[in-house]
């Protein structure tokens, strides 16, 4: 009897995997990673953005700490002084120092780039990817609302919901993300719809799974590479939005020191005291030209088309 129960016993299973399987995928993320971190580099410019972007990310972190001065403090003494040691980028119309105002700035400028792009994502990329998953006349409705708002110039689209809303930064940061919310919906129907006729998406429907499981646990993250590197792409452009609409006075208000701002004053002293428009002009393009060449290496490294070349 006991050798009959001893034969029948439930024995342990041993769910560890060999050697060699458990180091290969042990070594799965990193040579992954390393992959990525070679495609990357292939793009020439793509450390140099790289280098330009973390630079103002600092900048902007440590800007109470870097700003010789209070960004908002008039000194009438001092007004219009020309780059000196006391203020290496000189003073504006109201004596403020130019350089603690653009360092506060960066900040500024990060947050609207991101904010924009992030609603953008938050609503667009459901938006696109409900579209084409569910099809039919539910996909032919989402897409021409996109088209409605495509029709529109993406700044001119801007500015009338910014005049809607009312002029502050928060305003136009939202403008700048619903004129950029259809390129997300686009851009994730049209990836779900080649995503969702693969093998292993009839697979998990065959089993059972519910479809918002498919959505965010399948699709998604086999899509989201191509998001990223659109949305390095949009950040950029939603700075130089943003910043424009605060160059026509209808994004941040005075005194914020915000770039699109304080170039929208210094027009005004082009000819007496060019510094107060030169320093805020020279922060916009070279954040954004840091940003465009980064994007052109994360292309590199997440598109896997790019990677097959």
């Amino acid at each position: 009897m006991s050798a009959h129960t001893q034969d029948y016993a439930p024995r342990e299973l041993d769910t560890s995997l060999p050697l060699p399987l458990a180091e290969e995928e042990a070594a799965a993320p990193r040579s992954r990673l390393q992959r990525q971190w070679s495609q990357f580099r292939r793009s020439k410019l793509a450390l140099p953005g790289a280098v330009i972007v973390i630079v103002f990310i600092l900048l902007a972190i440590a800007a109470p700490v870097l700003a010789p001065w209070d960004p908002y403090e008039n000194n009438l003494m001092d007004m219009l002084v020309p780059p000196s040691w006391a203020h290496p980028f000189g003073t504006d119309e109201l004596g403020r120092d130019i350089l603690s105002r653009i360092l506060y700035g960066a900040r500024l400028s990060m947050v609207e780039g991101l904010f924009s792009v992030g609603l953008a994502m938050i609503v667009g990329v459901p938006f696109g990817m409900l579209a084409a998953y569910v099809g039919g006349r539910t996909d032919t409705v989402l897409m021409r609302i996109i088209d409605v708002l495509l029709a529109f110039p993406g700044v001119l689209l801007a500015i009338v919901i910014v005049s809607i809303l009312g002029a502050s930064l928060i305003n136009a940061m939202i403008a700048v993300a619903i004129y950029t919310m259809p390129i997300f919906a686009r851009l994730a129907r049209g990836s779900t719809l080649s995503v969702k006729q693969e093998p292993y998406i009839e697979a998990c429907r065959a089993v059972g799974m519910t479809h918002s499981r498919i959505l965010f646990r399948h699709i998604l993250p086999n899509i989201a590479s191509t998001l990223w590197v659109m949305a390095a792409l949009r950040v950029s452009l939603a700075i130089l939005t943003a910043s424009s609409l605060s160059f026509l006075g209808l994004g941040a208000q005075p005194p914020s020191p915000e770039w699109g701002a304080m170039l929208a004053t210094g027009r005004n002293y082009m000819l007496i005291a060019p510094h107060v428009a030169l320093f805020p002009g020279a922060a916009i393009v070279l954040l954004v030209l840091g940003l465009n060449l980064l994007q052109d290496g994360l292309r590199m490294a997440l598109d896997p088309k790019m990677a097959e070349r």
